[in-house]
């Protein structure tokens, strides 16, 4: 099995457990949104083994390989004394339909998307009750789907350029203040994605500025990580915030920092809550939201699609219109806007630089692809001068391509979002 997946034969893999070979077959054409034709031929002398076939649950597992490289596969297992271990059971079909067939008769055939949602009724009906209803309901819905694309990448650049190169050539590395706080967590991939874009990355506790041992002056850019501070109690970003709007020197320091024309800044999951919460000393970011209470009421985790909107983000330049997938995991990332009238200028004036969107692409408030219920899938802003940008996915998480679950192809070792960081190297220089 080793041998097959390093040679790229293995499409898909799962093991039988519990509920043997048919919930094995059956959870793969649900997680690929496809028909399946199972055959039992190979594996039943009689229809009264029918239900042993697909039920036991001993060792073993189900691969999918290209049908041109079958016989090639099943020599090897020959090869490596396991040929009458192996059977070709079946086939991905295009159709819809999963049908298992013995001896040439139908012994059972029903829809996939009926059957997913069958699969999933309890878990719905569950969710319905502990979360928010409709949230359970929408996400439920998404199984009746029959054209849902699934995850896809749209870009407007080169995802395999690098921009930065002819400045981290000349061997200049601008620092930048990785910021955390007790209980963040996500400073180690941010380090890593702003050093793989050319800059020196300096961790920096809060506890360090409030003491006066750190100068943000010494600093080009400055980001805010993810994770709990304060866990959270006194709302997300609240308590980390508060630690510097209330400590004169820390204000005076960020208020500065923000001011500077030549500095950077960014905030990400934790660390764009905390942002918010500071927008009294960031200059044109009057019409940010608070980020508050996701709308499943659900801590979320997930992959979700977002687009990057055309803004001033020094972050986000020559991206706009390019979609692509992003980690999120919040529970607090539903933007709340003092009223409609600064959501409309927010969205009006181009401080809105990421969005949440579907499989197909387009902008949405629906759950679970908008996990937080945010208007008009906001989920990512910047200030009027587009120094400052803050956003609740997590980049740091995706900028490479092995940390990503689903890839493209045409993807080498970096993942779009690594052109993030890469924008704010070239906008130093």
């Amino acid at each position: 099995i080793q041998g097959l997946n390093a040679d790229g034969h293995l499409l898909a893999y799962h093991d039988r457990s519990d509920g043997g070979l048919l919930t094995s077959v059956v959870e793969m054409a649900f997680a690929g949104h496809c028909g399946l034709s199972l055959n039992l031929d190979g594996l039943a002398e009689t229809s009264a083994d029918i239900a042993a076939i697909l039920f036991n649950e001993e060792l073993g597992a189900v691969i999918q390989v290209r049908q041109d490289a079958t016989p090639d596969i099943l020599a090897q297992f020959s090869a490596a004394g396991l040929g009458d271990c192996v059977s070709v059971v079946g086939q991905p079909m295009n159709n819809g339909e999963i049908s298992i067939t013995f001896n040439g008769e139908t012994v059972f055939e029903g829809q996939r998307r009926l059957l997913q949602r069958q699969w999933a009724e309890t878990s719905y009906q569950i969710q319905r009750l502990r979360d928010n209803a409709d949230c359970a309901e929408q996400e439920f819905d998404v199984l009746l789907e029959e054209d849902n694309p699934g995850l896809s990448v749209k870009l407007s650049y080169d995802v395999n350029q690098d921009i930065a190169a002819p400045y981290i050539k000349k061997g200049i590395r601008p620092q930048v203040a990785v910021l955390r706080e007790q209980g963040v967590n996500g400073q180690v991939e941010m380090a890593a994605a702003f050093d793989r874009a050319g800059f020196n990355a300096i961790d920096v506790h809060m506890s360090d500025i409030l003491a006066g041992r750190v100068d943000l002056n010494e600093f080009k850019g400055m980001v805010a990580c993810g994770g709990f501070s304060y866990g959270d109690v006194l709302g997300a970003g609240e308590g980390w915030a508060k630690s510097a709007l209330f400590n004169s020197r820390a204000r005076d320091a960020f208020q500065g920092f923000f001011e500077r024309n030549d500095s950077f800044t960014l905030g990400v999951c934790n660390g764009c809550q905390m942002m918010s919460n500071l927008h009294e000393l960031i200059p044109g970011s009057e019409f940010w939201p608070h980020f508050v209470r996701n709308r499943s009421e659900q801590f979320e985790a997930r992959v979700a699609m977002v687009q990057i909107q055309e803004s001033n983000s020094i972050f986000l330049q020559g991206m706009a219109g390019s979609r692509m997938p992003i980690a999120i995991a919040h529970g607090e990332g539903h933007a709340e806007f003092s009223s409609e009238e600064a959501l409309l200028e927010a969205d009006l004036s181009g401080c809105v630089a990421m969005r949440f969107v579907d499989n197909h692409g387009k902008v949405t408030e629906s759950y679970p692809a908008n996990p937080n219920g945010s208007p008009r899938g906001i989920t990512g802003l910047t200030s009027r001068d587009g120094r400052v940008t803050i956003m609740m996915p997590h980049p740091e998480r995706v900028f490479r391509a092995v940390q990503n679950s689903w890839r493209s192809d045409e993807w080498n070792e970096d993942a779009p979002l690594m052109r993030m960081f890469r924008n704010a190297r070239v906008w130093v220089n």
